[in-house]
């Protein structure tokens, strides 16, 4: 059974997606429940069982002390790195922040804009379909440390790699997160094989991710991103569409 924990200092907010996520697992009879609806961090935390999967429901303006959501949903990442991260915020674009603490949302509820009961019970609809996905048809994951935490990144979520400022570190890139790890680009190149492309000393590209390639300016573009494309880089993949083609 999946778990689901919700926490928001706000009363009625709280008390509405409790209510549409209960009505929304009687109906559809998911393997889920509610097991925690919190006002504050500290009590969520608490109701954790560390090392198992849980679904999350986090206000981003949390007023409990030193806590706001995105340094709850810090620390539920640190013990629950497979968890679904869902903020609620008043705010629509707030996805930039999820960079600073190298989260990974799946969605964003904002407040005010519709009823926020039916809101919840959709995304907790999408996450359940998820969640079937994975389970019918096991991911090939990417593993890497982060601090003290390790995450474990499904492959198809991976926009591209790309070489950090710091020595011997890399950043990837997925289409809400960058998460910052110890490791090399020709390390990563051999070890994940064909799927992707070396198009730059600095960047290494999921080849099925990849958009638009402007050869003159040597660029490409991936999930939207801008990353640089060198005379080898071009060589490889005309490769690539030589090998597909």
């Amino acid at each position: 059974m999946i778990k689901i924990y919700l926490c928001d200092d706000e009363n009625a907010v709280r008390h509405q997606i409790k209510a549409a996520l209960e009505w929304k697992i009687c109906v559809e009879n998911y393997d889920m429940k509610v097991a925690c609806s919190a006002a504050g961090a500290k009590e969520l935390l608490a109701a954790m069982e560390n090392g198992k999967q849980g679904v999350y429901f986090l206000d981003v303006e949390l007023k409990d002390g030193e806590w706001d959501g995105f340094r709850l949903g810090s620390e539920i990442r640190r013990r629950d790195p497979h968890g679904i991260l869902v903020y609620i915020t008043s705010y629509g674009d707030l996805a930039w922040r999820t960079f600073q603490y190298h989260l990974e949302a799946f969605d964003y509820i904002v407040k005010g804009l519709e009823p926020i009961g039916p809101l919840a019970a959709q995304c907790l609809g999408e996450i359940h379909e998820r969640l079937l996905a994975e389970r019918q048809a096991p991911t090939e994951t990417f593993t890497l440390r982060t601090g003290e935490m390790v995450r474990h990144i499904p492959l198809s979520d991976i926009l591209y790699f790309e070489t950090a400022s710091a020595p011997h570190h890399v950043i990837l890139h997925t289409s809400g997160s960058r998460m910052d790890f110890l490791g090399s680009l020709n390390e990563l190149e051999v070890q994940l094989g064909a799927s992707f492309i070396r198009t730059h000393r600095s960047y290494l590209v999921a080849a099925d991710k990849i958009e638009a390639v402007d050869l003159k300016h040597n660029k490409l573009w991936a999930g939207g991103r801008e990353c640089l494309l060198s005379r080898t880089g071009k060589t490889k993949l005309r490769k690539k569409q030589e090998e597909s083609g």
